[in-house]
């Protein structure tokens, strides 16, 4: 945890504040079966995520180790404890893998007689893949870039199923659900965004969203993270008033889902915690400074206080 002290120390407390500009955005207003629909497809995504964190394989309570490729190339895996990644299962041989970076993509190969491993529904010796899951095993193996490259480890029968608690959420208020326009920042600027393992990650600040809570005007900038297997998504990465008192106190993360009129949905019941907040085996971006609000945002989830 002495990375989140230590990331948290950066951060300073921004607001919202009334404005005389062109009104922010409200909240959606929606009939009376439109509501019961979102809020019974919230509640379901909530059970579903339940479910996964009780039992899922790659739940973030399977997470049991992590290994940094730091300056080297390649890492191998096997059960020979002279490998870089050493995992004890009797189907692993003791040099059973290599898997090397290869700029954007990560090449895998089978090193001793009879190793394979799964990527995706195939059983290979050999394959080159983007961010990925592959299977060793009975353990998966995350392949993660984020161009500070690491694997992380998974294990199905990891003892941190028994610690399982689940998940908190404020109950579903559709005030918290906005339909807006992302103000776009024409020069499409780079940014940093750091990251509990101090990490300094590379992203483009597209814009920002602007909207009204209680009649005051809230702005959070959104951010596309310039990183393989991260797409054209736009991520919100914010605190509030509530941040270390009933929800994780780095912040919370909210996905802006693009519309069909060129609007973008933010709907803070569906904010979440990062990985962090359950396992230290992640690397999760921190929120800007900039995007610190003064309001509390009783929506989305809140501290199951797995730390």
């Amino acid at each position: 945890m002495k990375h989140l002290v230590l990331v948290l120390a950066v951060l300073a407390l921004a607001g919202c504040a009334r404005s005389g500009r062109e009104p922010a955005a409200q909240p959606v207003r929606l009939d009376a079966p439109s509501a019961q629909s979102v809020i019974g497809e919230i509640e379901r995504e909530r059970a579903e995520t339940l479910e996964w964190l009780r039992a899922s394989p790659r739940s973030y309570l399977a997470a049991v180790d992590r290994v940094d490729f730091g300056g080297k190339g390649s890492l191998t895996v096997g059960s020979d404890p002279a490998t870089d990644l050493t995992l004890d299962d009797p189907e692993i041989r003791p040099h059973h893998l290599r898997v090397t970076v290869e700029g954007d993509l990560f090449r895998v190969e089978a090193l001793d007689d009879g190793a394979v491993f799964r990527l995706g529904e195939d059983e290979v010796r050999e394959g080159v893949t983007g961010p990925a899951y592959i299977q060793v095993g009975h353990f998966h193996l995350r392949l993660s870039h984020q161009r500070f490259p690491a694997l992380i480890v998974f294990d199905p029968e990891s003892p941190r199923f028994a610690g399982y608690k689940g998940f908190r959420w404020f109950p579903v208020d559709l005030a918290w659900r906005y339909e807006l326009p992302l103000e776009r920042d024409p020069a499409a600027e780079k940014t940093v965004i750091l990251s509990t393992r101090g990490h300094r990650r590379t992203a483009e600040r597209a814009g920002w969203f602007r909207f009204s809570v209680g009649g005051e005007e809230c702005r959070l900038e959104a951010t596309r993270l310039l990183e393989p297997g991260s797409g054209q998504s736009l991520g919100v990465y914010f605190r509030d008033a509530t941040s270390g008192r009933e929800t994780y106190a780095l912040g919370r993360y909210v996905d802006a889902v693009p519309l069909e009129n060129g609007n973008y949905l933010l709907d803070f019941n569906q904010a979440y915690n990062p990985a962090c907040a359950v396992s230290e085996f992640y690397n999760c971006p921190v929120p800007p400074k900039a995007n610190t609000l003064a309001v509390p945002v009783r929506a989305g989830e809140m501290d199951a206080h797995y730390h």
